[in-house]
């Protein structure tokens, strides 16, 4: 045959292998598509109530799966704060540091933040008053919600624990050399969640509330604060959930059959 007919054969056969080595390697390097809408979660609140403070999870990989959240840091050495995919560090004297990759984490809790509704509070409130008017327009006290507020506090009382020294003591304990930070006028974004009753043992039923200021330069736990009139808090139901647990280590060996929701209320308040 004309030896044109094999070289058409041959660019032929060239051009579907190449079109087929390009489609692969748009594939493999295509982003994994990310669940949106699941609040993944490191470890449970009643370990960490007795003293559960190694760190068991490497903030590498608790980034993928959230780019707002909250927590603490091996051997409880201050309070989370993860906002639009930036994550900090709240430490015992009230400074916001960036998070290496390689520190861990014995406990918390991330989602991709995306709101589903907003709730304009009609009046200033305090804490308590706040969390009430949000419950009470929630659809369902049965769901998790991501709860996002940006805003200025006339009052904000906050809080950071300082790093442990093992043996460790329980929460209730450790908390008790806490350092508490009170602001006026502070700018900045409440980040936090909306948990139902149910979740008691796994995480804080009810509202846990983190702050970070504007500058991202300070923070901490919420303990009370006040909102200014008007201000807007976006909520993210949360429908789906998944926990990573310790296979070895303090958390294996706890007993978590105990009731802490007592304690648990002294903790966070």
């Amino acid at each position: 045959m004309d030896r044109r007919f094999f070289l058409g054969i041959a660019v032929a056969v060239a051009i579907i292998f190449f079109a087929a080595a390009f489609a692969q390697s748009l594939m493999k390097g295509a982003a994994v598509p990310k669940d949106r809408e699941t609040l993944y979660q490191v470890s449970t609140i009643d370990a960490l109530m007795q003293g559960v403070y190694d760190g068991v999870q490497p903030f590498s990989e608790v980034r993928r799966h959230g780019d707002f959240g909250i927590g603490t840091f091996d051997a409880l050495d201050g309070e989370l704060v993860a906002l639009d995919g930036m994550y900090y560090q709240v430490r015992a004297d009230g400074i916001a540091y960036p998070v290496p990759e390689a520190m861990t984490t014995p406990f918390a809790t991330v989602t991709f933040f995306e709101p589903d509704m907003r709730i304009t509070a009609d009046r200033q409130m305090n804490y308590s008053v706040l969390s009430t008017y949000l419950s009470a327009h929630l659809p369902s006290q049965n769901i998790v919600y991501a709860i996002r507020i940006n805003g200025t506090f006339p009052t904000l009382q906050v809080r950071s624990v300082p790093r442990q020294a093992p043996p460790y003591l329980p929460l209730t304990a450790a908390v008790a050399n806490q350092t508490v930070f009170v602001y006026s006028g502070a700018k900045g974004t409440v980040v936090g969640f909306f948990m139902p009753k149910f979740f008691s043992a796994l995480n804080v039923p009810g509202y846990h509330l983190h702050f970070i200021s504007e500058d991202r330069k300070s923070g901490g736990h919420i303990l009370d604060m006040t909102t200014g009139a008007g201000i807007t808090a976006e909520l993210d139901i949360t429908p789906n959930f998944a926990m990573s647990l310790a296979t070895r280590g303090a958390f294996a060996g706890a007993d978590l059959s105990h009731d802490l929701t007592a304690d648990l209320a002294k903790v966070e308040r």
